[in-house]
């Protein structure tokens, strides 16, 4: 089932109760130009805008002590569906969506079972892994680094499916494993980022990955200032470096809000995981990095995808046993 179908963005015209209320997204720490994670869902709810003239409001959270504050504002002034970009929204959404139950809401990243909430996770592992594969084929040192932002399970499942995937391809080769910190600030530290990529290059890393948000910006500076490849997430991060990232592991966030907002009030709840199978997670090939990827390399990840989607081959997922197969996670 493609990712569309799992999402139900079949419909081509909104409902007349979906047109009356105008949907809203907010972005989570980082702002909506950070390159990756919102900027994705930026992509989507403009996307839908230009594509049917409809119009819809936007929160950036500049702290922690907003989340509670924008939830209501945008349901009070009768904003429907909200979206909102981040697992760290789960515990206020809780206490916010039963005072609304007009209301739809939509939280990226996390699950929250009430119903008028229909949360959207993605199987980064999936996505992960083929990172992870491209990662050792393409390493000349046979050591490759992850760097994580706020050092929590949801990161640490996208570390995890990496160096499966780095082993999957050399399977004596070393993981470099760093996180920039243990608080939301560490989703949107450039320079720190650039600091630990230095690190991991001076124990021989020539590949490094990072799920670090807006921090991954100085992340792909620094390793392409220093000659090394690094992989890309969230959104395609290939074009920020031309010839130095040698993928991005996407997720398709831009459909799901786009899909959402399309639904409007008429979106069903729920819980929807994307993965390979649905496209929900994909790694691109495109100007921007193709010289980069060899034939062995295509090969390999489409290989790998068909048997992860067929069930062959099982991605470790962190989020439902804290035991990563492999170590430094």
């Amino acid at each position: 089932m493609t990712l569309k179908a799992l999402l139900g963005a079949s419909a081509l015209v909104l409902s007349a109760s979906a047109a009356m209320a105008d949907p809203a997204l907010i972005f989570d720490l980082g702002g909506k130009f950070d390159k990756s994670f919102n900027e994705g869902a930026y992509t989507g709810a403009q996307r839908w805008a230009e594509e049917t003239g409809g119009k819809y409001r936007e929160i950036e959270m500049q702290s922690e002590a907003q989340r509670e504050q924008a939830l209501r504002r945008l349901a009070q002034s009768g904003s429907n569906p909200i979206v909102m970009t981040g697992f760290s929204f789960s515990d206020v959404l809780a206490q916010v969506a039963p005072d609304y139950p007009d209301t739809k809401f939509v939280i990226i990243d996390s699950v929250v079972d009430l119903p008028n909430v229909r949360s959207i996770v993605f199987s980064e592992e999936e996505g992960s892994y083929l990172a992870g594969l491209m990662a050792g084929m393409a390493s000349k040192t046979d050591t490759v680094g992850f760097i994580g932002g706020m050092d929590i399970p949801l990161i640490r499942k996208f570390g995890c499916g990496y160096a499966q995937g780095v082993v999957a391809a050399k399977p004596d080769a070393k993981v470099l494993v760093s996180w920039t910190g243990s608080t939301p600030a560490a989703w949107n530290d450039p320079v720190r980022g650039g600091e630990l990529t230095r690190a991991q290059i001076g124990q021989g890393a020539d590949v490094i990955y990072h799920a670090a948000g807006g921090t991954g910006i100085g992340i792909l500076q620094t390793a392409a200032d220093e000659g090394i490849l690094s992989i890309g997430v969230d959104s395609n991060q290939n074009a920020l470096h031309p010839g130095q990232v040698l993928t991005s592991m996407v997720k398709s966030v831009d459909v799901a809000v786009e899909d959402a907002f399309t639904q409007g009030v008429d979106l069903e709840p729920g819980t929807v995981v994307l993965g390979l199978a649905e496209n929900g997670v994909v790694v691109p090939v495109d100007d921007s990095n193709r010289s980069l990827v060899t034939p062995e390399m295509d090969a390999a990840v489409a290989e790998a995808t068909r048997n992860i989607a067929s069930g062959e081959i099982s991605v470790h997922d962190y989020m439902t046993d804290d035991t990563c197969p492999v170590a430094g996670f």
